[in-house]
């Protein structure tokens, strides 16, 4: 059975080349457009792109959403269909532009890779994301183990995820350098730091709860004082693997080296929340939870807008916008609480709303 087509493989190659280095996507999303050209070729049999017709694209799409996942068993989803569907489209329309494929494509033919009016509205419906609470994760904290190396490591790696809101893949590959507790701050230095879009700054710890700072400074001592590890060296370094007395491979204590990716901090992140009986909530969900308490401390304009920095955004509008939806039952107590508030009297969040507005309608006359 036929595995692949050999001229469609060099066009794909191109097109991923066209989405890193000309659009500037990173990897995941690359990941995910190889994804969709991978199913399509699958249900094609591989026929080569010159033959694309916008047949095979109605065909593929009635095909795809009689799918089910291999975990859950279930149709795939509208979102997943939306996505699929829409990677394949761009696909097509830059191949249709592309030498030898001029004369065979129609850019239109891309179009009927659409879902319905309906189906796309339900794929891209935003819903209310379940977030954890503060409460939620110190008691997460609280309940880690602290016995070995190993697990001191994975308890300051949640408490500094809750004091920082860094993702997973710049924790991953952080040094004991870019932590400073003098002024108890992280140097997310995109130069040694993965950061998302390579973006310096400056992150100083979040007033979440003076326990979880305990037992980050904690960890950061054990490391310098009594391992005698340098500013080089992994702050969460990788577990170290070798061969035990059953002879099988198992966990040996700390490695002095970097995770090669951000996967084993997910594990650790669910682990955690599974042995605390809650469900699973990823390191990302962290930022959310972060949000959501500084909406409710801060009190002036420029305080929201310290803590939106402080999260790594040069612009509010991005953490109102992507982290600052009001949950259900939030959204319930303020407008029940509007019946009891003197309308005449200025809030915070009045002033707030006005930078906002302003910061927008500026934005529109550049």
């Amino acid at each position: 059975m036929k595995k692949h087509n050999a001229e469609n493989e060099r066009i794909k190659r191109k097109y991923f080349t066209f989405l890193k280095e000309a659009k500037r996507h990173s990897e995941p999303t690359v990941d995910t457009a190889a994804k969709a050209l991978s199913r399509f070729e699958e249900y094609t049999k591989f026929k080569n792109f010159k033959a694309f017709h916008f047949e095979q694209a109605v065909a593929f799409k009635k095909h795809l959403s009689e799918q089910r996942g291999q975990r859950s068993g279930k149709r795939l989803s509208k979102a997943t269909l939306y996505l699929t569907l829409t990677q394949l489209k761009r696909f097509f329309q830059w191949l249709a532009w592309q030498p030898g494929y001029k004369s065979r494509l129609q850019y239109s033919d891309a179009d009927y890779f659409n879902l319905s009016d309906k189906d796309t509205r339900v794929a891209t419906a935003r819903r209310e994301q379940q977030i954890p609470t503060l409460e939620q994760i110190l008691h997460v904290i609280r309940s880690m183990p602290a016995e070995k190396d190993i697990d001191r490591r994975n308890r300051a790696l949640i408490a500094f995820t809750l004091l920082t809101g860094a993702r997973d893949s710049a924790i991953a590959s952080m040094k004991i350098k870019h932590v400073d507790l003098i002024s108890d701050s992280v140097s997310q230095d995109a130069r040694e730091v993965k950061t998302k879009f390579s973006k310096t700054f400056t992150t100083f710890f979040f007033p979440v709860d003076n326990e979880v700072l305990e037992v980050f400074v904690d960890w950061v001592t054990f490391l310098r004082d009594e391992r005698l590890w340098g500013n080089d060296d992994p702050l969460f370094p990788a577990t170290k693997v070798a061969i035990g007395t059953t002879r099988q491979f198992e966990a040996a204590g700390l490695a002095r080296k970097h995770w090669s990716n951000a996967t084993p901090i997910r594990t650790i992140f669910h682990e955690a929340f599974t042995r605390a009986g809650l469900p699973y909530f990823n390191p990302h969900s962290f930022r959310n939870t972060l949000v959501r308490l500084g909406e409710e401390r801060c009190t002036t304009p420029e305080q929201f807008k310290a803590w939106s920095q402080n999260l790594g955004h040069e612009k509010v509008l991005t953490t109102f916008l992507s982290y600052g939806g009001v949950s259900c039952q939030r959204q319930g107590e303020i407008i029940h609480g509007l019946g009891k508030t003197d309308v005449n009297s200025p809030s915070s969040v009045d002033l707030l709303a006005e930078v906002i507005l302003q910061k927008i309608s500026h934005q529109s006359r550049k």
